[in-house]
């Protein structure tokens, strides 16, 4: 038996996909001593409750910025309706999109040159910093003075200025986790923070229908008590852990490459599924093309610095490490499957459900963050549990099970109609949090574990940078699959409904040709657009009992459902795929790998000189 600490030679049972011995990926025998953990200045009693000071912080953070990041998505009437700016315009469904993605663009862009400038500067100090800009921004967005597209314009530079300050706390987040607890203990430590990250998503949604119904202005208030509190908090009380390497110097060819092919991606994909011309998307527009080219050239320029400088950005060859590979490439594919999922969600309640049972257009927005609350609670218990287990077990049969239910949940999505029974939704809703919680936790665990102590920041980076970026793609993914299928249907659908229902034929054309995407936008922020498209002299020639039809809370979710319905099938069975592919690289990762650890499975504590030691097998 050796203690957990060991670090003597031999080839380790978590080979690299090279034969390159993933216990030093990167080749540098010295790393461990670059990053020695600091000789402890406090008492024993004290040392032990940092851990514990720092998974409090930083789940703050983290709990903070997912919240803010997903407001947005049920608080946009509001916003829209305060600022004067009509969301179902051209210029309003620009305005929308970008404050809807916005925010997740910068943020993935930009978290692992922050990651990498935290391993040379201080995690702890750039977390801080991090915090600070969060609020700042928060502040800015509820000062915004301006209103209509100047408004919204400012509105949407201070939400990227928040997504800055939350690259900072995602990226260094799990890296001060890492620094701060033991192997054995990662696990159940990010499976609580990874509850704050998913259950912030959930909330944010909450938040955002309960503050926007009362001041569309208190939705970027609500975290600026919290932001100010944690800045304080963690600049009182947050300590370095390990040496900043402030010897290296910034790659920045590295830097520049990765940044500008990873926002080239992400704006081409936020433009393309924007109406251009005659089309109701914009992938033919020359912008789409030239940046999708661009965003190649870069990243593969990137590669290429990345092999070949002294001190690059990110080491590629931690990819040679099976459980670092598997478990990044793995959680890129669940981001795309699930990125868009409360998006998809969101369409299927506000636009549909939710009217169909009698709820006004105007309450939607909460109660669909209401009724998915039992993901929420899938996840909350599965999340901590099964990442405690993770410590002793390893990550393989978490995160491939989780994944494996996650596929279930998609299926049986599909098996629903678009009135559903809520109870068997709910069941369907807690398979997926399930899902979820068995392989967030773990599979985070997995990756932060199986990288040297110098490369925490740079690898909580890019760890984040693959989910935020799934999820980007997520959303561009889930807007092209449902515009594809309304263009293809909608017109029909709408079209028979409307005649049915009493208008002139050559109106009903007319109002069914609309752009996909109003009936999508009108869908998602649970607006009931026939008010606007249909012309003031045709609505008021109809009788008013077909007034009172067209604008009641049953017509348009009934029109519309067969067209979404087909496109959501679509969504549903392209997330169950990408579910399936990322269970089998999850199985492939291997049992438990700590960097720096002989192989063998975990067999418990053992007491050395008064301290309990895990050892291993």
């Amino acid at each position: 038996m050796s203690p957990s600490s060991s670090s003597s030679g031999g080839q380790t049972a978590e080979t690299a996909f090279s034969g390159v011995d993933s216990r030093d990926p990167v080749g540098s025998p010295s790393v461990t001593d670059q990053t020695a953990p600091l000789p402890p200045e406090q008492p024993k009693r004290r040392r032990v409750a940092y851990k514990w000071i720092a998974l409090s912080n930083t789940t703050l953070g983290v709990l903070m910025a997912s919240t803010t990041g997903n407001i947005i998505l049920i608080s946009l009437p509001a916003i829209f309706r305060g600022m004067n700016v009509d969301p179902l315009s051209p210029a309003g469904a620009n305005y929308m999109l970008w404050m809807l993605m916005g925010f997740t663009v910068v943020t993935a862009t930009l978290l692992v040159t922050l990651g990498r400038l935290s391993d040379i500067f201080g995690r702890v100090r750039l977390y801080n910093l991090g915090f600070a800009i969060f609020t700042l921004a928060s502040v800015l967005l509820y000062l915004t003075p301006a209103s209509g597209g100047t408004g919204l314009t400012i509105m949407i530079i201070f939400r990227l200025l928040q997504g800055v300050g939350a690259g900072f706390l995602f990226s260094n987040s799990m890296a001060i986790i890492t620094d701060a607890f033991k192997s054995h203990e990662r696990g159940m430590a990010m499976g609580l923070n990874q509850i704050a990250s998913v259950g912030g998503t959930l909330l944010g949604l909450i938040l955002g229908g309960v503050l926007s119904a009362i001041d569309w202005r208190l939705v970027f208030l609500v975290s600026v008590p919290i932001g100010l509190f944690g800045t304080v908090w963690a600049y009182l009380m947050l300590k370095e852990q390990t040496k900043p390497v402030k010897a290296q110097r910034i790659d920045w060819l590295g830097n520049i490459t990765f940044a500008v092919g990873l926002t080239a991606l992400l704006l081409a994909m936020t433009t393309g599924i924007m109406p251009y011309g005659d089309s109701t998307m914009g992938w033919a527009n020359p912008i789409v093309i030239g940046g999708l080219i661009l965003a190649v050239v870069s990243l593969v320029a990137f590669v290429i610095v990345e092999l070949k400088v002294s001190s690059p950005m990110f080491h590629l060859g931690l990819f040679r490490n099976r459980a670092f590979a598997a478990g990044n490439i793995s959680l890129f594919l669940s981001s795309i499957a699930r990125g868009g999922l409360q998006f998809i969600l969101v369409i299927w309640l506000q636009g549909i459900w939710l009217p169909l049972h009698g709820y006004s257009f105007e309450s939607t927005p909460l109660w669909s963050g209401i009724y998915m609350l039992p993901m929420m609670g899938g996840f909350f218990i599965m999340g901590p549990l099964c990442g405690r287990l993770s410590d002793r077990y390893g990550a393989r049969w978490f995160a491939t099970g989780g994944m494996a239910i996650s596929v279930v949940g998609f299926l049986a999505l599909n098996l629903l109609p678009s009135d559903f029974h809520y109870s068997v939704f709910f069941v369907i809703l807690a398979i997926l949090g399930i899902g979820m919680g068995m392989f967030a936790a773990p599979n985070t665990s997995a990756i932060m574990n199986a990288v040297p102590p110098d490369q925490r920041g740079a690898s909580s980076g890019m760890r984040s940078t693959f989910q935020n970026t799934g999820t980007a793609l997520s959303m561009a993914l889930y807007f092209t699959i449902m515009i594809m299928g309304l263009s293809r249907h909608l017109p029909e659908v709408l079209g028979r409904a409307l005649i049915g229902a009493g208008v002139p034929t050559d109106v009903a054309q007319q109002v069914a040709g609309m752009p996909p995407t109003s009936a999508l936008f009108a869908a998602f922020l649970g607006y009931n657009p026939m008010e606007s498209l249909m012309p003031a002299s045709a609505m008021s020639a109809l009788p008013q009992a077909t007034q009172q039809t067209l604008t009641g809370t049953t017509f348009f979710p009934e029109a519309i459902a067969p067209a979404v319905m087909s496109s959501l099938h679509l969504a549903f069975y392209v997330s169950a795929g990408l579910s399936l592919v990322a269970a089998v690289i999850s199985f492939f990762r291997g049992g438990r790998y700590v960097y720096g650890e002989r192989p063998g499975p975990v067999i418990g504590p053992v007491k050395t000189r008064g301290e309990s030691v895990w050892v291993q097998q």
